[in-house]
Parts: C-alpha cells; sequence; structure tokens
C-alpha cells in the first residue's frame, strides 16, 4: 500500500498514476474551481466555510487517494503535492509516521483546511507568544488553549489568528493520513516559523520540497 514505506527503486521504475475520475479527484477539482482563476482564501469572494464544507462532504475511501500517500517511515511526517489548484493554494496529502509529529509552528499568514483521511491526529493549539517580553529578551512560555483528536472524515480549519499549533500521531503502530488545502501557499514560497514551547522563542526555516508530486516520488 503507498502509505508504507516505498523503495526508491520502486517508486522511480512505477508507471505516472492515472488521473482518477472518483470522489476524490473531484473533490480537487471542485476546490479548485472553488477558489477560482485569480483568488485564494484572502479574497473577498471566497468564503472559508465553503471550502470546509467541500471537505466535510467527502467521504474518504482509501483507493482514490492512496496513490499520493508516500511514506517514509523515518521522518516524522512526508507531505505529498496532489494540486496546486490557481497557482494560490496547495493541495496536499500528509503521511504521519506512527507516534510521530510537527513541532509547533505558525502559517505564514496563510490558511490551512485539513481534512482526516485515515486513522486520527491530534491538534494541540497555542496562543502566540508575548512579543513585549520577548523584546526584552524574556520567555514568553507558550500557553495551551485548545487540545482536539479528530478522527477519519473530520475537519478543522487553522490560521495565524487563531494562535500557533502542532499536528501529531497518537497512534504508535500506524500511520494517520490527512489532506491539506493551504492558501495562499506561503510557506512552501517563502518559509514558516517554528517556536520553542518552553521560551516562545522562534526560528524560520525554509520549507522542506514536497515528498511527491502528483504520485511521483521526488
Amino acid at each position: 500500500m503507498p502509505y508504507l514505506q516505498h523503495k526508491d527503486d520502486v517508486a522511480a521504475t512505477s508507471a505516472p498514476p492515472q488521473k482518477p475520475t472518483d470522489a476524490f479527484q473531484r473533490l480537487v477539482d471542485d476546490l479548485s474551481a472553488a477558489l477560482g482563476p485569480s483568488s485564494g482564501l484572502d479574497s473577498d469572494d471566497v468564503d472559508p466555510m465553503d471550502i470546509q464544507k467541500l471537505m466535510e462532504g467527502y467521504t474518504s475511501r482509501e483507493h482514490e487517494w492512496e496513490q499520493y500517500a508516500l511514506a517514509d517511515a523515518s521522518r516524522a511526517y512526508t507531505r505529498n503535492l496532489v494540486d496546486e489548484g490557481n497557482g494560490k493554494s496547495n493541495l496536499l496529502v500528509l503521511v504521519w509516521s506512527p507516534g510521530q509529529g510537527s513541532a509547533i509552528h505558525d502559517h505564514a499568514n496563510a490558511h490551512c483546511v485539513m481534512k482526516i483521511l485515515k486513522g486520527s491526529l491530534r491538534e494541540t493549539l497555542y496562543a502566540w507568544p508575548q512579543e513585549d517580553k520577548l523584546r526584552k529578551g524574556e520567555p514568553s512560555p507558550l500557553d495551551i488553549t485548545r487540545d482536539t483528536v479528530y478522527g477519519e472524515n473530520q475537519v478543522t480549519y487553522m490560521s495565524d489568528k487563531l494562535g500557533l499549533h502542532k499536528i501529531s500521531n497518537p497512534d504508535p503502530e500506524n500511520f494517520a493520513i490527512s489532506l491539506h488545502l493551504y492558501t495562499p501557499p506561503n510557506a512552501a514560497h517563502f518559509g514558516f516559523s517554528l517556536f520553542d514551547e518552553r521560551t516562545g522563542r522562534s526560528q524560520h526555516i525554509k520549507q522542506a520540497k514536497f515528498f511527491s508530486n502528483k504520485g511521483h516520488r521526488l
């Protein structure tokens, strides 16, 4: 199965995935259409709730998206590009290794809508650190504002206005799979910031390259 660890030689010789005419591909097309030819979620003519409803309307079927779910058990997670939409969004399938997760991070002034395709994921939400303390060289520990576990087919929304967060796979034995829409794709283009939970201090990093592009291992 694709989200079980792929070998490079297998990936290199595998045939390009055929574009499916199924509910998942319809979701991909509908998301691109909803964002319009030149808009993103930050545009006046796009309602984030419409994007969330499209995600909620799709019932996950593994055979429809598994070609995109390439994994690497040596990494906490992989970022697999499904679609670039109108050029102002990235639609990704993320594969989370058992018991692993992300660091605490921001979203580079972008919107993110996340749907669980398989398994469950824990989202820990944090308030932003106090800038006045950081300017004085003092620590500003991050306060947890919400801790939620999302199961298969559940959808959530995240942006910098809501704070910072980290995502983790609570299952110590099985991969978890999620679908993410980022618009605009600022983190992919300009990087984003990671935060220290104890001090509140951040470091800006460049986004890692995609693990795969439309089913092709990069």
